[in-house]
């Protein structure tokens, strides 16, 4: 049975599901969703690209900045837990420039959380005992270290809201020729998510809320002793997520690197992400013992940590035919567009009032 008709299924027998549910389904139903089925989403092949891929400059540059946040721990024992590590690329770059370049390797471990809990092709021989893949965080002692993602919180399941006298909540139905949306009055906790950052919604206003981004940072505040929270997504602060130019809502979806807004077709053969408000992940982690050390868009985090000097470092120390620098170059524009889209958060535990060189050009945090 297809997943599309599993959830039509469950609709005839329970009755119409929050767009929380079916995005839920949508995406991780087991070996059927979009994530948990097993086929290559990310790459040429896949939906879309991510950073990673674009340039292996990107993960040196995270490297270079995991290498300063343990120079400000002590230099001792690291752990880096990264959430949801896709095809690899991140941390296979990461551990080769280390392994390569800084002491710190061998004071590393590295862990893989993924939710499906079935470790990809590329985890075993993966540096060796160096990484380890985990499903979920029994088990996992607090660590001095720093929680890594890429990408990961826009991929939450959310809550469709829309604003009319009082906020309504999006539920899914099927009427036999296809899947519609019907508007239930939303739960406390939806209404109280807004009243506690002082978001005013116009009548009519379309937007979505991810009360799993703000589970997720209690989780993780539970995970780290000492050390940091690296987050990178697609999103904004509230007050330009919830602008009047986004009053129809963030949800985009990727099919074969076509770019649509409309998540009920190609069912567990899209992705369906939506912007991520990291004016949330702030105050929630305040709640939660995070503070903040800056806020920065991507390619302003790069340029701190010396992605250009890089660059060079790498044009002098090779030879290139001018068709390859050219080349090179272009990559590199590319990443730092794509670096202007996303938005780069660091939070940090019991060190301290620490300075890192991926937050120099940071803006302030509203």
């Amino acid at each position: 049975m297809s997943l599309e008709a599993i959830i039509i299924n469950r609709i005839r027998t329970q009755g119409p599901i929050s767009f929380h549910d079916f995005m839920e389904m949508a995406l991780y139903y087991p070996g059927l969703g979009y994530y948990t089925s097993g086929k290559q989403r990310i790459g040429k092949n896949g939906d879309y690209y991510t950073s990673p891929l674009l340039s292996g400059l990107f993960a040196t540059m995270i490297a270079r900045q995991l290498e300063e946040m343990w120079c400000r721990l002590g230099e001792t024992d690291f752990t880096v837990l990264e959430y949801g590590a896709g095809n690899g690329a991140l941390c296979r770059g990461i551990l080769d420039h280390l392994q390569q370049t800084s002491p710190l390797y061998e004071k590393l471990t590295y862990l893989i959380m993924e939710r499906n809990g079935s470790p990809n092709a590329w985890q075993q021989p993966l540096h060796g005992e160096k990484v380890k893949c985990c499903s979920n965080a029994a088990g996992i002692p607090a660590f001095n270290g720093c929680i890594l993602s890429n990408e990961l919180i826009d991929n939450f399941p959310v809550h469709k809201v829309v604003m009319e006298d009082e906020l309504m909540e999006v539920f899914v139905d099927y009427n036999g020729h296809g899947f519609v949306e019907l508007l239930w009055p939303a739960q406390d906790q939806l209404k109280a998510y807004f009243t506690e950052q002082q978001v005013l919604l116009p009548k009519g206003y379309c937007t979505e809320i991810n009360m799993r981004a703000i589970e997720w940072m209690n989780d993780i505040s539970g995970l780290l002793n000492t050390g940091f929270v690296l987050t990178m997504d697609y999103g904004f602060a509230a007050d330009e997520l919830y602008s009047l130019k986004r009053s129809a809502g963030t949800i985009i979806c990727y099919h074969k690197h076509a770019v649509g807004t409309y998540p009920y077709v190609h069912i567990g053969e899209q992705d369906i992400t939506t912007h991520v408000n990291f004016s949330a992940l702030y105050h929630s982690g305040l709640k939660a013992g995070l503070r903040c050390l800056g806020f920065s868009d991507q390619a302003s985090f790069l340029h701190g940590l010396g992605v250009v000097n890089e660059l060079r470092s790498i044009e002098q120390h090779e030879t290139y035919l001018p068709a390859y620098r050219d080349q090179l170059l272009e990559v590199y524009r590319s990443l730092i567009n794509m670096s202007k889209k996303i938005k780069v958060l660091i939070q940090y535990k019991n060190v301290g009032h620490p300075a890192l060189a991926g937050m120099q050009f940071a803006a302030g945090f509203v």
